[in-house]
């Protein structure tokens, strides 16, 4: 369902951003610009909403993987309102940060293809969040020879690639890091 008043939903995302910096100590400016709401390729809505973030600490925003940024977009889809499968209908970005992510899962997504074309073995991803593994879907869908399926439950939750036609085979579940707690 789409944002029924963009101007109304840009003054709240903007007050939002607004606390953030006077309570939160943040030095961000913002500019948020309302989209056409259509699709992308993939079926998916595109943002209706586009918040773009700028100034001095916008490395705090896009450090640790974007975590903060992808918190904030959420915060922001909240606000809204938005249904947990709408939260694509507002984007945040900064400093170009989701097209250097996207690039950076095109070349991952090759690599592991060719790797799984090569040896005819399926290649497991770590767990990853149902964002993460949709997007890293989206980056196998135009590569031939492989494809995908997610395996596991909860926060184990993985992407595996397999050669194409061949998701029968088994795959190896990823191991997960030991944390520093036990040994």
């Amino acid at each position: 369902m789409p944002i029924d008043d963009l101007q109304q939903a840009a003054q709240k995302i903007a007050g939002f951003l607004s606390t953030l910096n006077k309570l939160g100590g943040m030095r961000l400016k913002y500019r948020i610009t309302a989209g056409d709401g259509g699709q992308h390729e993939d079926g998916s809505a595109a943002p209706q909403l586009c918040v773009e973030l700028a100034g001095p600490d916008v490395p705090l925003v896009v450090q640790h993987n974007g975590e903060l940024l992808r918190a904030l977009e959420t915060i922001g889809a909240q606000i809204l309102r938005l249904d947990q499968r709408e939260g694509d209908l507002i984007s945040f970005d900064a400093d170009n940060f989701k097209a250097l992510q996207a690039e950076q899962l095109r070349l991952t997504a090759e690599t592991a293809a060719e790797k799984v074309r090569r040896s005819g073995i399926p290649y497991a991803f770590p767990p990853m969040n149902s964002r993460e593994r949709r997007q890293m879907h989206m980056a196998f869908r135009g590569i031939e020879g492989v494809e995908t399926a997610s395996s596991g439950e909860g926060p184990d939750r993985f992407l595996a690639v397999y050669p194409q036609g061949k998701t029968n085979l088994p795959v190896t579940p990823p191991v997960k890091p030991r944390g520093f707690a036990r040994r």
